[in-house]
């Protein structure tokens, strides 16, 4: 099920189960994955993309694998907040990968992640052949970790009322 709202999508989560987050690229799909305490997003790999059947069996593999409870997909909206045709190919994949998995879907707004993605590699002093080879997956820790920020300040509100 594609929930837009956060909240939502928090109550919608099984306990104890990790998140996978992705970064949808017209060439690749970073992949990053969360623990189960909704804490710490790890880049985890990219996968080269082919046809949606295949894309969508080794992300099955992965959610299996890593015991998934839900997924993030980053939104890659423009600038000015408008939603142009890479949105609307993202919205598209997760509306036929909601078909295949009865696991929550939603949506991060990915801007400035590959950005933010590309400064931490080159702080961290990483050469342009490797920083190409994981930017993806980085840009998709990136995405996963803003939703879990989210889902850590929504556990709080609601402790406090």
């Amino acid at each position: 099920m594609i929930i837009e709202d956060m909240a939502e999508f928090a109550g919608a989560l099984p306990s104890m189960r990790a998140l996978i987050g992705l970064d949808l690229g017209e060439k690749t799909i970073g992949v990053a994955v969360s623990d189960g305490f909704l804490s710490v997003a790890t880049p985890l790999e990219t996968v080269r993309r082919k046809k949606f059947g295949v894309d969508a069996a080794r992300l099955a593999e992965i959610i299996t694998d890593r015991n998934i409870g839900g997924l993030v997909l980053g939104l890659p909206r423009n600038m000015d907040g408008s939603e142009g045709p890479r949105c609307q190919s993202t919205r598209a994949f997760a509306r036929n990968f909601d078909k295949l998995t009865p696991l929550p879907i939603t949506f991060w707004d990915e801007r400035l992640s590959t950005v933010a993605a590309e400064r931490a590699l080159l702080e961290a002093d990483t050469s342009r052949k490797r920083r190409a080879e994981v930017i993806d997956h980085v840009a998709a820790g990136y995405i996963l970790q803003g939703v879990l920020d989210r889902l850590a300040f929504l556990r709080r509100e609601e402790n406090t009322r």
